[in-house]
């Protein structure tokens, strides 16, 4: 399969696609859930919550920061991570306005 030629798709069809790539991990989710928890925390505390390496949470960290989805802030030699609550209500929105579509077909008989 071929490469996806974005450019033919909406700005917001691209949008989606990408956080919904970023969100299809079961441990950026994990993570996720846990920051949600307990609002900030260092990757050490996520390599014991969740029992991944701590080179695979550094990596799901790193694309979850650069989807923007979290912060993270240099506190001595390690970087507390907290999801950012602007880009979270906005992938909430994205979401929103995707599942909220109604399809034209509303009786079991469809398809």
């Amino acid at each position: 399969m071929g490469l996806t030629k974005s450019d033919i798709f909406t700005e917001e069809q691209n949008h989606l696609a990408q956080m919904a790539k970023v969100l299809a991990h079961p441990a950026r989710v994990a993570i996720l859930q846990y920051l949600i928890k307990v609002n900030q925390c260092i990757c050490g505390d996520l390599v014991n919550e969740i029992g991944l390496a701590q080179a695979t949470i550094s990596q799901h960290l790193r694309e979850l920061k650069s989807a923007g989805i979290i912060k993270g802030n240099i506190e001595g030699t390690s970087v507390c991570y907290c999801i950012d609550p602007k880009v979270w209500k906005d992938i909430q929105q994205l979401f929103d306005g995707f599942f909220n579509a109604n399809p034209q077909c509303q009786s079991d008989d469809c398809c």
